[in-house]
C-alpha cells in the first residue's frame, strides 16, 4: 500500500511539473469522453422523457391504429378503422372498462376562430371516457359527457395553448369558437401538459365524437384511432388476440394476409423506442469512442518520451534499491492518472455540451447522464491508461541501471 501511495504521489507530481504537456497529452481522451457523454446525455434525456410519457398512459391501455401494408399503399389502397370496428370491439370484447375513439375529421391540424383571431390547431372528436384513459383533467368547467355525444351538442373542450393563441378571456368557459363553419361553446379547459420534442401537447380542441361524425357527413367513412382500458392487466394478451381475430374477420382478411391494423400497448411502444435509442447510443458512442483510442496512442507516445527524459532518474532509483515492479507501477499509475484526469474533464465538458444542445432545441427534454455512462467513461479511460501505459512502463522497468546512469 505504501508503494502504491508513493507511486501515485510521484505520478501526480510529474503531471503537475509538466501541466501544459499533460493537458495536451490527455486532449484526445477529453474529446473522446466529452463527445460520448454529450451524445449519451442527449439521447438518454430523450429516452427518459418518452418513457415518462408512455408510462403516464398506464400499463392497462391498448391503442389500435390502421396500418396499410406496403404493397397496398403502392396501389393507393389505404386501410381504415371505422365506427363499425369501434362498435364491434365495444360489444364483443369482454374485460374492457372503457373504449374511446379519436377522430381527426379534417386532417391533423385545422383552422379555429374566435372573434377576429384565427389559429391552426388540432381538432378531434372523442368520447366521455377520454379523461380516464389519457389521465388529463379539467382546470376550468367540465369535460364532455355521454349526453353531449349522443345528442351531438356543439360544445368543445380546449387546451391551454388554444386559450393563449386565441386570446380568450381568463375564464374561457361560455365563450364560442368557430370550426368548420359551425360555432361551438367552450365548456371546459384541460390541465397543462407542456411541450414534448417541440410538440405542444396543449394545442388541441376536443369535440364530442358524435358531433364530429355529423360534421363529416355520410359521404366517406373516416379513419379513427381506438384506445381501450383493460380491467385486468393479466388478460391483456388474451384481449389483444380477441380483438385481432374480430378485426381480421371484420376486414375480410384471408389467412396469410398481414393485418391492416396495429394493436400496441405502452410497453410495446416503449420497447420499440428503447431499441432505437439503444442502437443510436451504441453506434454514436462507438464512432466517437475512436478518439479515445487516438488519445491512448498520444499518452503512450508522451510516456515513451518521458521514459527517455527520465532515464538517469530511473537509473538512480534502481541504484538505490528500487525494484522492477516499483518502476513499472510508477509509470503505469502516471499513465492511468493522465487518462482518468482526461476522463473527468471530458465528463464535465460532455455534460455541459449535452445540456447546451438540449437547451438550444425548443421543447427538447433536458439532458440526462445515467450512472452507467459515468462508469463507462471512467472505466474506459482507465483501460486506455493501462493498455497504452504498459509498454512505456515496461520499457522503464527493464532499463539496466548501469546503462541508465551512463545515459546522457
Amino acid at each position: 500500500m505504501l508503494t502504491l501511495l508513493e507511486s501515485l504521489r510521484s505520478a501526480l507530481l510529474s503531471i503537475r511539473a509538466h501541466t501544459l504537456r499533460s493537458f495536451l497529452t490527455t486532449l484526445g481522451i477529453v474529446i473522446g469522453v466529452a463527445s460520448t457523454i454529450a451524445v449519451v446525455s442527449v439521447v438518454q434525456g430523450l429516452a427518459h422523457s418518452v418513457n415518462a410519457q408512455l408510462e403516464g398512459l398506464g400499463s392497462n391501455t391498448l391503442t389500435i391504429n390502421s396500418s396499410t401494408p406496403f404493397k397496398e399503399a403502392l396501389q393507393g389502397n389505404f386501410a381504415k378503422l371505422t365506427h363499425a370496428d369501434l362498435e364491434l370491439i365495444s360489444s364483443r370484447v369482454e374485460g374492457v372498462e372503457a373504449v374511446i375513439p379519436i377522430l381527426n375529421a379534417m386532417g391533423q391540424r385545422s383552422l379555429v376562430r374566435y372573434g377576429s383571431q384565427s389559429e391552426i390547431s388540432r381538432v378531434y372528436g372523442s368520447s366521455a371516457e377520454y379523461l380516464d384513459i389519457m389521465r388529463v383533467y379539467p382546470t376550468q368547467g367540465r369535460y364532455l359527457t355521454r349526453h353531449d355525444d349522443k345528442s351531438r351538442r356543439k360544445v368543445a373542450v380546449i387546451g391551454h395553448e388554444v386559450h393563449r393563441k386565441l386570446n380568450l378571456p381568463d375564464e374561457a368557459v361560455g365563450e364560442y369558437i368557430e370550426y368548420g363553419g359551425e360555432w361551438f361553446k367552450i365548456i371546459g379547459m384541460l390541465e397543462k401538459r407542456g411541450d414534448f420534442l417541440g410538440f405542444n401537447q396543449d394545442d388541441y380542441v376536443i369535440l364530442p365524437y358524435g358531433t364530429m361524425r355529423s360534421l363529416i357527413g355520410t359521404q366517406q367513412e373516416p379513419d379513427i384511432q381506438i384506445q381501450l382500458r383493460i380491467a385486468d392487466v393479466a388478460n391483456m394478451e388474451a384481449i389483444s388476440y380477441r380483438i385481432e381475430r374480430l378485426l381480421r374477420n371484420q376486414h375480410n382478411l384471408k389467412p396469410g394476409q398481414p393485418n391492416d391494423f396495429k394493436i400496441q400497448t405502452p410497453e410495446q411502444l416503449l420497447e420499440s423506442f428503447n431499441k432505437i435509442t439503444d442502437t443510436m447510443t451504441a453506434v454514436l458512442s462507438g464512432i466517437v469512442g475512436v478518439s479515445l483510442i487516438v488519445g491512448g496512442i498520444g499518452i503512450m507516445n508522451i510516456m515513451l518520451v518521458s521514459v527517455t527524459e527520465r532515464t538517469r532518474e530511473i537509473g538512480i532509483c534502481k541504484a538505490l534499491g528500487a525494484q522492477r515492479h516499483h518502476i513499472l507501477l510508477q509509470f503505469l499509475i502516471e499513465a492511468i492518472a493522465l487518462s482518468l484526469l482526461g476522463g473527468l474533464i471530458g465528463l464535465l465538458l460532455g455534460y455541459g455540451l449535452g445540456v447546451l444542445v438540449a437547451t438550444m432545441i425548443p421543447g427538447f427534454p433536458p439532458a440526462n447522464v445515467p450512472l452507467w455512462a459515468i462508469g463507462l467513461a471512467f472505466g474506459f479511460s482507465a483501460l486506455v491508461g493501462i493498455l497504452f501505459g504498459i509498454l512505456p512502463a515496461a520499457k522503464a522497468a527493464n532499463l539496466d541501471p548501469i546503462d541508465a546512469l551512463r545515459y546522457e
